[in-house]
């Protein structure tokens, strides 16, 4: 098991990976006027891609258009002091290939809000990192 200077567990890939296909909720790193901004997103693991979905007409729709982002989920337990955290850093771009449409429509990925959630936003996972804390 390796360690990181702080005593957390560093995952592999793999960890990683298998981690972020735990939970559906995660958030979202982009740009939006020159400043960060962060917002909490449910999404869904295709193989290494991270898939959003959001409306057209969203500020996270505009802002990831073809922009590097960071994407960051994490499960912990506070009272146990355990859980973990992955950061994926890649391309954002908007779904629109028809076919590819219909295969990410298809994953099992519910909007949040009930209407106008048919806009699909793909991080491309160029750098995934993570950490675990145990007891």
């Amino acid at each position: 098991m390796q360690l990181d200077s702080s005593g957390l567990q560093v995952l592999s890939l793999e960890e990683c990976l298998g981690l972020l296909s735990t939970t559906a909720i995660g958030r979202i790193v982009f740009t939006d006027h020159a400043l960060p901004a962060v917002q909490p997103v449910n999404f869904h693991l295709d193989g290494r891609s991270i898939v959003i979905r959001t409306s057209i007409g969203s500020k996270l729709a505009a802002a990831t258009r073809r922009a590097v982002v960071a994407f960051e989920a994490d499960e912990f337990d506070a009272e146990l002091r355990t859980g973990w955290s992955v950061t994926a850093v890649g391309h954002s771009r908007a779904v629109t290939d028809p076919a590819e449409l219909d295969r990410v429509a298809a994953l099992p990925l519910t909007a949040w809000a009930p209407f106008g959630r048919d806009h699909y936003i793909v991080v491309e996972a160029e750098q995934v990192s993570g950490r675990r804390l145990t007891d």
